[in-house]
């Protein structure tokens, strides 16, 4: 298989970790090299990523954007640890989160159609070649945060959650040209693991 460009999308408590963490798993049992990613990103600009959905900085959601936005290009264009540089190298890497994020959050709250151009249409920032959503009841993800962390991020209170599912839903029928494969993420681990690999092996064909 050549090497891809793989992102995992879904609202906070969906399993993305679970699911990239076996799919990393089984692609290496094949003989793949395998990187796994996530945004934000480790770099100075995912810092102050964090620090805003950590609740430590307040920004407006189209500052939020651009800051994603940054980290996004430093993601893709890193000459060492770029995404770009790494699928060049014969790795495929499978990335926690992308624009679609930004999309759904800072689209809920910002102009959509801003977000979306701004990043659809920077040269430093890849399209992928596959996104995986994983589609959980936002009720669902709700209980698995509550069981799971100490504390929440500014976009994991329930309503948040509904909104964000919903804007991911409309984003995805604007965006016909890419590869969206949406999966009931209601099932077992293992269940969810094949639909996934499934997704994945019709790259390849």
């Amino acid at each position: 298989m050549k090497p891809l460009f793989i992102v995992f999308e879904g609202t906070d408590g969906s399993g993305k970790g679970t699911q990239i963490s076996l799919l990393s798993k089984r692609l290496e049992a094949n003989g793949a090299r395998i990187f796994v990613t996530a945004e934000p990103t480790q770099f100075a600009t995912g810092g102050l990523v964090r620090d805003t959905l950590g609740g430590m900085t307040k920004r407006t959601p189209a500052e939020l954007a651009t800051l994603f936005l940054a980290d996004r290009a430093v993601h893709c264009s890193n000459p060492v640890v770029g995404i770009k540089k790494l699928l060049d190298s014969g790795v495929t890497v499978i990335c926690d989160r992308y624009y679609y994020s930004s999309f759904a959050y800072q689209g809920m709250d910002t102009s959509l159609k801003w977000v979306m151009d701004s990043n659809l249409n920077c040269p430093d920032i890849l399209k992928p070649d596959l996104c995986i959503y994983l589609d959980v009841d936002p009720k669902v993800c709700d209980q698995r945060i509550q069981s799971g962390r100490a504390s929440r991020e500014i976009y994991e209170k329930l309503e948040s959650l509904e909104r964000i599912r919903q804007k991911y839903l409309e984003v995805f029928k604007l965006l016909p040209d890419h590869n969206i494969k949406i999966l009931d993420a209601s099932g077992t681990p293992e269940e969810i693991s094949t639909a996934v690999y499934e997704a994945v092996k019709s790259l390849d064909k």
